[in-house]
């Protein structure tokens, strides 16, 4: 009988569609119903796997319709595995028009088990305590109205860890195959991702949350590699391995499995060369695109230019989201050294314009990082380009690899591309200037506030910087005091100081840390209201000694502002 292994995920959900995506056992047809419509999609194969994406259409703006879902003739979900007996239906929430957007954002979460263990080692999942505060079953300290239902979750990277695996990935891995030798404990290939993505998305609060909150993803350094595309000279080491080839084409390909096609409207879904060949197959049998998909995965990988994992969505004229890809589209070139290959500029450069009143871009990394790091990483940037000659070469491709210095700042070209067509945005020059321009980020695991200004005038549109990292996985204690040492704007003076003895030209934007750092597990939410754009910080917190229902404590809040 064909079992439902993984899923189902509702993922991009707009006033009269909804997608939702699961994994099978095996090869079969999937029904979704709700709110009087009905949807069937065929699986598709990929090494073995048996994965679905239903678009669900017709249904009415504003809606809340209970959904079930369908393998074959047999109804799996909603499940009725007694551990799903405190969880209400799940539902698909369509987008209201003109009703101002809540988006829940965050970024950085190992997939481990939530007895005293593990939440010893790695505390609270927050993205967990928000599920249960979401079903009922838990309670916030600082509860509004409405504040359950956010109409999207944005999950800006690291969802799984294939470099840091859990126990249960580790056994997972001894099952298949020696881990003595290369790549030892860490992932290998598309099987084992298949795996990891298994062990992230199980339990069954968070498995419930997946499944009634629509979510948008990118990718970030550990779904492929602690430090993915550092450098040219990164690259080529991982390269000249034996095991690197399997491992990104494994981990690009579940990607787009897993999170990228969830992430796309229909319109761009339905543009995808390979998901065209998906939707049309109407021949004998299921068709299996596992070749296919992974000539995709190696092609983005060598040539990155082929392929965008960036996307966007309006919402009314209220919000433009882009999500920008930090990772993949890198240039490492060291004589073209860019955050954003050409392509991948100019796609963002047509979609950052005015008129609308807030515009929001994702990315991974945080676009404005504290500015003692971000200087720091711009100094090191340019000695590893030549500022100092040979020996500061050497001595600065070091650094960048030891230190992780491989965010915006150490890709200064990228950053002054986009720092200016921002500013472009803010001040006018690109139709109506918004009320604010906000970056959605995570990484880093701690969470802040920064706010952006011209070098040179004034700006229209107020320029934010928001972090919300680790849902669960914190910063090392040792960390904590470097990383507010280096908010602070003393530090970013000296810090200037240090990049201007590099040569590296200053900067079109001034910037600084408002408000933070915070060291908690957080899921951040973000609300559009009439006056202005209002945030907040959520945590779990055990009560009473029970790890497994933690209540939702508010840490943070930014008021509104706009």
């Amino acid at each position: 009988m064909t079992s439902l292994v993984l899923g189902p995920l509702l993922r991009y959900v707009d006033a009269t569609s909804a997608t939702i995506w699961v994994e099978a056992s095996t090869a079969t047809t999937v029904r979704v119903t709700a709110g009087g419509r009905e949807a069937v999609a065929r699986t598709f194969a990929v090494h073995g796997h048996h994965y679905a994406l239903v678009e669900l259409t017709g249904l009415e703006p504003g809606s809340r319709s209970p959904y079930t879902v369908l393998l074959g003739d047999e109804q799996v979900w909603p499940s009725n595995d007694p551990v799903f007996a405190d969880f209400p239906p799940s539902v698909i929430s369509t987008l209201e028009p003109g009703k101002p957007l809540r988006l829940a954002f965050g970024s950085c979460r190992v997939s481990v088990d939530h007895d005293e263990e593990g939440t010893e080692k790695f505390g609270v999942d927050a993205m967990r305590a928000y599920a249960l505060f979401m079903a009922g079953i838990t309670e916030s300290d600082s509860e509004d109205p409405g504040e359950r239902w956010p109409d999207l979750a944005l999950y800006l990277g690291d969802q799984v860890y294939a470099d840091e695996t859990s126990d249960e990935m580790r056994a997972f891995i001894e099952r298949r195959r020696d881990p003595q030798q290369a790549p030892w404990y860490e992932l290998k290939d598309y099987e084992e991702y298949a795996h990891l993505y298994r062990l992230a998305w199980s339990d069954p609060a968070n498995r419930w949350l997946l499944s009634t909150l629509p979510s948008a993803m990118i990718f970030d350094d550990h779904d492929i590699r602690d430090d993915w595309n550092t450098s040219w000279t990164w690259r080529q080491d991982m390269e000249a391995t034996s095991w690197w080839h399997d491992r990104v084409v494994g981990g690009l390909a579940s990607y787009w499995v897993h999170q990228h096609l969830g992430n796309l409207g229909p319109e761009e879904r339905h543009a995808d060369e390979l998901w065209k060949q998906i939707s049309s197959h109407d021949g004998p049998g299921e068709l299996d695109v596992s070749d296919a998909l992974d000539a995709l995965a190696d092609r983005a990988d060598q040539h990155p230019e082929t392929y965008r994992w960036s996307y966007s969505r309006d919402f009314d004229s209220q919000a433009r989201l882009v999500v920008v890809d930090s990772r993949a589209a890198r240039v490492l070139d060291p004589e073209h050294r860019s955050m954003l290959d050409e392509g991948e500029l100019m796609w963002l450069d047509a979609l950052l314009q005015g008129d609308v009143d807030h515009l929001l871009i994702g990315t991974s990394l945080p676009f404005l990082l504290a500015p003692g790091l971000h200087h720091i990483e711009s100094f090191g940037e340019a000695i590893a380009e030549g500022a100092w000659g040979p020996p500061g070469m050497v001595l600065g491709e070091w650094a960048r690899k030891r230190a992780d210095l491989e965010h915006w700042g150490a890709f200064e070209r990228g950053f002054r591309d986009v720092a200016e067509i921002v500013l472009e945005v803010a001040t006018g020059r690109r139709g109506r200037a918004p009320r604010t321009i906000t970056f959605l980020s995570g990484d880093v695991h701690h969470s802040y506030v920064a706010e952006a200004w011209p070098r040179d005038g004034l700006a229209a549109s107020r320029i934010l910087q928001a972090v919300c990292s680790p849902i669960r996985n914190p910063l090392p204690k040792g960390m904590r005091g470097f990383t507010a040492l280096a908010a602070a704007r003393a530090t970013g003076a000296v810090a200037r100081l240090l990049s201007l003895a590099g040569r590296v030209r200053p900067e079109p934007i001034r910037w600084a840390v408002t408000q933070g750092p915070w060291y908690d597990n957080n899921l951040a939410v973000l609300e559009l209201a009439p006056e202005g754009i209002r945030m907040w910080w959520n945590a779990g917190s055990v009560v009473d000694g029970v790890t497994e229902r933690p209540a939702l404590t508010r840490v943070a809040t930014l008021d509104a502002i706009g």
